[in-house]
């Protein structure tokens, strides 16, 4: 509910566009990186398991979500992860 000053004035407000991000894999959570299954360089398949992730006592596993090439691995086994902090990035 706006109101209606509001209302018309919005119809002349700019879509702001969510940035591209399907070339990183991101953390979905803070938590710990125990495993990191690829390198720089390295050609991944979609669902190819590519890092796991240990938060809240549980472990996620992160998978490619299409066939790619790994760019960079800014991560390392070890780290503490912030939410949406870059593990992978892929070409």
């Amino acid at each position: 509910m706006l109101a209606p000053h509001v209302a018309d004035l919005t119809r002349h407000m700019i879509e702001k566009e969510a940035p591209d991000l399907s070339r990183f894999l991101l953390a979905p959570m803070p938590g710990l990186l125990t495993k990191l299954e690829v390198k720089a360089g390295d050609k991944v398949e979609a669902g190819q398991p590519v890092a796991v992730i240990e938060a809240m006592k549980m472990e996620n596993i992160l998978r490619a979500t299409k066939a790619t090439t790994v760019k960079a691995v800014p991560a390392g086994v070890g780290d503490s992860l912030a939410v949406d902090e870059v593990i992978v990035e892929f070409d």
